[in-house]
């Protein structure tokens, strides 16, 4: 990259950071120090602005580069992350944000234990959200990795490590001194950025092929290499069984996935009702569906326009296809329009990773203070205050997921996330459903629901292609490889179901009939609901 590149899209960084982090100090003055101010922002924002947040949260750099440089490399294939990201909104709207709205006051333990023996409950929805934010944090870091190495003109592992770290310490920096409302206006105004970025460039990846969407996708599968494959199922898919079930693992994880994410369940509490909550879903679905449309466009539009070789030849797991997509339709390298096209694009992605990576780590944090801290404590002693105890947990978060980040930064960002999705599905969902529809769930069933599903899902990971036994894995070096899935969602979502029925049916508890009809009551009505 030209210097122009360089300093021009520095600027915008930092006029980005500038600006959060001037939403941040204005909202630790004006914030009343409450753990519901900092976890819910005082639940005083309408749906659209709810909606907005909730789309800011959920298009990440996974969509963003992650996506887009898959079905850059791989055609239709790529889209099963477009339609699962999409469709998974379908089982939010239907079966869990009112319910959860109605059922909780700040995370999913609170909804699971308002009809159980609450410590047991709490340690183990506790960890398993820690567990899925963290995996998710993982995958944002990657994506600033790979846009700053690229912004730099190379891919230097210094230049990776300082990024992630930068992100990391920003991210900590937001959320201790904000809470949820400071999140909430940084994903705001993420949100309409990405939307006006993404708007822009599929209108100018359109006016290069006249509107002709259908040349558009022709020339894209002539430059492939791949032909006609290349607009046809199975190119990464389709190439034996085991890559069919990977397809299939994936789809379930995807579909059920964001369910269970605990960043996108903590946007609920934000809104004064349960119909709010709603609405708020019925707004960020439409902005979303209109978003990941555009990434199809700008996805096919990178392989047409660039090659996937040029992708590849930037970030092997296609990471950079957008901004390297922006720099040509500007005019190419060394033009004006291309730096500053470039520039902004590498911005606006900068600051999605910046929003979610809040979103997520306030997310996590409150679990470790609301869920963990609380039942963990040694009582007696004098405790400290949720508030306090999250804000040094937002610290601890940051640090793992740094070290992480700086592990996975070879794989695509996409992939990445497509194993949180599995994490949440396996561990938070089965006992999210069983906990709002099941009238005999008892507590032992809730415990085995999470951890039935969590160990399963990680320890499938650790036995996969992904971190061994393979060139592209982590540790190629070594062979751990057992489980021949990269994605353990066909395994471990059947196995969290499982653990959470056979632990309620061996279970000697009787479940308490009148904690389950007001939860009923309330989750249906929101009679009750803080």
């Amino acid at each position: 990259m030209t210097e122009e590149h360089q300093t021009l899209a520095l600027l915008l960084f930092s006029a980005f950071v500038a600006v959060t982090l001037g939403i941040t100090t204005w909202v630790s003055r004006n914030r009343r120090g409450s753990a519901e101010e900092f976890y819910a922002g005082g639940r005083l924002f309408s749906p659209m602005e709810n909606g907005f947040a909730i789309a800011g949260d959920y298009m990440s750099a996974a969509s963003f580069l992650g996506v887009t440089g898959l079905i850059a490399l791989f055609g239709y294939d790529g889209l099963l992350y477009v339609v699962g990201f999409l469709v998974a909104w379908l089982v939010v709207l239907f079966l869990v944000a009112e319910l959860v709205r109605n059922c909780g006051r700040f995370t999913l333990a609170d909804v699971v234990a308002a009809r159980m023996r609450e410590r047991p409950v709490r340690i183990a929805a506790g960890t398993s959200s820690v567990t899925v934010s963290v995996l998710y944090l993982v995958a944002q870091m990657v994506g600033a990795g790979s846009l700053v190495a690229l912004l730099l003109g190379g891919t230097s592992d210094a230049a990776r490590a300082w990024t992630v770290i930068g992100v990391g310490a920003l991210m900590v920096i937001y959320v201790s001194l904000g809470g949820m409302r400071a999140t909430t206006w940084i994903q705001i105004v993420k949100a309409v950025l990405l939307l006006g970025g993404t708007i822009a460039l599929t209108v100018l990846v359109l006016m290069r092929f006249h509107g002709d969407l259908n040349r558009l996708l022709l020339t894209a599968a002539e430059r492939s290499g791949h032909g006609a494959a290349f607009l046809a199922p199975g190119l990464k898919y389709g190439g034996d069984w085991t890559a069919r079930f990977d397809f299939i693992s994936l789809g379930l994880a995807l579909v059920l996935g964001t369910a269970g994410l605990p960043h996108i369940l903590s946007r609920f509490y934000t809104v004064p009702t349960a119909r709010a909550a709603r609405r708020s879903v019925v707004w960020a679905v439409g902005l979303i569906g209109g978003f990941y449309l555009m990434t199809i466009v700008l996805g096919f539009g990178a392989a047409a326009i660039l090659g996937p070789d040029a992708v590849r030849g930037s970030n092997a797991a296609g990471n950079t296809a957008v901004p390297l997509l922006a720099l040509d339709l500007g005019g190419g390298a060394g033009s004006t329009g291309g730096t500053v096209l470039f520039a902004i694009v590498a911005a606006v992605a900068f600051a999605t990773i910046l929003a979610v990576v809040a979103g997520i780590t306030l997310a996590s944090s409150a679990s470790v203070a609301h869920d963990l801290y609380a039942s963990l404590r040694r009582r007696g002693g004098k405790p400290r205050s949720e508030v306090t105890v999250a804000r040094i947990a937002a610290v601890g978060v940051g640090a793992v997921a740094i070290a992480l980040g700086l592990l996975a930064r070879d794989l695509n960002v996409a992939f990445l996330v497509g194993l949180a999705f599995a994490v949440a599905a396996s561990a938070n969902l089965p006992v999210l459903l069983y906990s709002l529809f099941w009238r005999g769930f008892t507590t032992r069933g809730a415990v085995w629901a999470v951890y039935g599903g969590l160990v399963p899902a990680v320890l499938l990971v650790v036995l996969s292609p992904v971190v061994s036994g393979s060139p592209d894995s982590l540790f190629p070096g070594i062979d751990l490889q057992f489980f021949p899935l990269q994605n353990p969602g066909l395994v471990s979502i059947p196995l969290g179901f499982l653990a959470g029925w056979l632990g309620t049916v061996t279970s000697a508890e009787v479940p308490d009939e009148v904690k389950h009809a007001e939860t009923e009551v309330r989750s249906l009505t929101g009679a009750g609901a803080a």
